[in-house]
């Protein structure tokens, strides 16, 4: 199980990267319409570039809940799997996680804000599915860990 939880662990440090440079959303201001472009796709990068130049203070949020918030948390299960960090800082990262989930809700709340403007088209773009699916990954795999730690600690105090 430790082993299984390692690697789909350890593929996240690959996978978070790919889902920062993915397109999120794809938005464009009625875009069938001649003139006015087609669909510009939006990634998590792209989108914090445009933040560095309006609002840094939002940026600052954004950035650290998109990208620092899930990535020291799966750096930081990593080194509890390999036992190069006490398991007592699990519900620290689990707080992590929980950060990067509200990323997820604000991006969603946009999706619903901007649809409702009428004119402008905006659609989910694989990358908002990768970014969840590595969060929510990322929540059961500290979930798991946390099971296994206790369930180790009961058994090694029976022992």
């Amino acid at each position: 199980m430790l082993n299984t939880l390692r690697i789909a662990n350890l593929a996240l440090l690959i996978l978070f990267p790919i889902a920062w440079f993915a397109p999120l959303l794809r938005a464009g201001l009625m875009p069938n319409l001649p003139f006015f472009g087609g669909l510009d796709e939006i990634s998590v990068i792209s989108g914090l570039q445009s933040l560095w130049g309006s609002d840094v203070f939002l940026a600052l949020i954004v950035t650290a809940f998109a990208i620092f918030a899930p990535y020291l948390k799966t750096i930081g299960l990593a080194l509890v799997h390999f036992d190069l960090l006490k398991d007592k800082v699990l519900p620290v990262l689990g707080y992590l996680g929980k950060l990067a989930m509200a990323d997820i809700f604000l991006i969603a709340l946009y999706v619903v804000v901007v649809k409702g403007a009428g004119r402008v088209t905006v659609e989910g773009g694989w990358g908002l599915y990768l970014f969840t699916f590595c969060v929510v990954a990322s929540i059961v795999i500290s979930i798991l860990t946390a099971r296994m730690m206790k369930k180790t600690a009961i058994d090694n105090a029976a022992n």
